[in-house]
């Protein structure tokens, strides 16, 4: 089964191509990892009393108030109210020492159990005897997920402008200050094109999200032809009936793109090194 990494940044439109490719013609299972950071977090998981527990004490509205319509049964302890994501939001995003402290313990929590989550949700799909899946995640790289991925799509813009409007356009609540806050926790998305496509033709490809819906499409499509050209159906099907085979390329791949990115990360400290 072939593992494809769906990532990009904020405001680029990854949920518009994750919802492409769940769609027809390519009708792929889609493993949502913002999804699956909601569920770890809900009420009575560890997750959840991990958060509470770090941040409650110095941060009076972490919780949805108990008066809120949209929970209406919580009690004044807490017990079942969820988290109040935009005040956990202005913990975490921005460029400042204690914000980036309070995201690596946030990310030291959720992390982990989405990622627990996800590779259960992995070998859901390939014993229902899928022949792809996707992986969406906006930390792809970030996180090391993209190790076990046969091939990466990155959704990106050229003009970063393009990405603070659709930005705040989404989420108007959002001051310009906070929009950028947002966008830069989750890097350059142009840094993430370049290196998916060092990952090799197939390997890697980028969907530019520039223009219109319409336009968007064919870039998918002219993406997933790419990946099926490297990747062809024989392949995936050969890998689903000989399980050993599946081990093995995945063994094989996981190294493969260790090697990737520890390339990616010389290269990178060689520019510093420039500056």
């Amino acid at each position: 089964m072939l593992i494809i990494g769906l990532t990009g940044s904020i405001a680029t439109g990854k949920s518009t191509v994750s919802g492409i490719l769940s769609s027809p013609p390519y009708s792929l299972p889609i493993i949502d990892a913002d999804l699956l950071a909601r569920q770890v977090v809900e009420p009575g998981t560890a997750g959840y009393k991990a958060i509470v527990s770090h941040f409650g004490p110095t941060t009076p509205d972490l919780l949805v108030p108990p008066s809120s319509p949209s929970m209406p049964e919580a009690g004044p302890d807490g017990k079942g109210r969820p988290l109040n994501r935009p005040a956990l939001g202005r913990r975490v995003f921005g460029s400042g020492e204690e914000h980036r402290r309070d995201r690596a313990v946030l990310n030291g929590i959720v992390h982990p159990a989405v990622r627990r989550a996800m590779y259960g949700a992995v070998v859901r799909a390939y014993a229902r005897g899928g022949r792809a899946v996707v992986l969406d995640v906006p930390l792809l790289f970030e996180s090391g997920i993209d190790r076990i991925c046969g091939a990466v799509v990155v959704v990106a813009v050229g003009d970063p402008k393009v990405q603070m409007a659709r930005l705040r356009a989404r989420d108007p609540h959002l001051s310009a200050t906070d929009a950028e806050n947002r966008v830069r926790s989750q890097g350059d998305v142009r840094v993430k094109a370049r290196r998916a496509e060092a990952r090799g033709e197939g390997w890697g490809v980028v969907v530019w999200n520039d223009g219109d819906r319409e336009q968007l499409g064919k870039e998918v499509e002219r993406a997933m032809a790419e990946i099926q050209r490297a990747s062809p159906a024989w392949w995936s099907w050969t890998l689903l009936l000989c399980p050993p085979a599946a081990v093995v390329v995945g063994l094989w791949t996981y190294w493969q793109n260790t090697r990737i990115n520890r390339r990616w990360a010389a290269l990178e400290l060689e520019e510093k090194s420039k500056l």
